[in-house]
């Protein structure tokens, strides 16, 4: 008896895990989380599914940005990382207080 309980309560760990490792939020929910909190409309999004931390919790990372007329570096460029398992918006930077182009 005692062994199903233990085994019931490690399975409930195990779940509670593999939960938070799942990607529940598409691509394009985080790209419209992350265009929401821009300052301007974006010509190129570029978006990638990096894992971080030990447990490997996914998030979305999302480049937002308006290419230099002179097609060297950029007018404005905003990067976002959005929780792939909640969509949460957790980090937001954008370049729009600097003068100088984002690399």
């Amino acid at each position: 008896m005692v062994l199903v309980v233990g085994l019931f309560a490690l399975c409930l760990v195990v779940a509670a895990g593999c939960q938070r490792r799942q990607v529940r939020i598409t691509k394009e929910a985080a790209i419209v989380t992350a265009t929401r909190h821009a300052s301007f409309q974006p010509q190129r999004t570029q978006v990638r599914l990096v894992r971080q931390g030990l447990n490997g919790r996914p998030y979305w990372a999302i480049s937002l940005s308006i290419p230099a007329r002179n097609g060297k570096g950029y007018e404005r460029v905003s990067v976002a990382r959005v929780d792939a398992n909640t969509g949460k918006l957790v980090a937001f930077t954008d370049n729009a207080d600097t003068e100088k182009d984002a690399p």
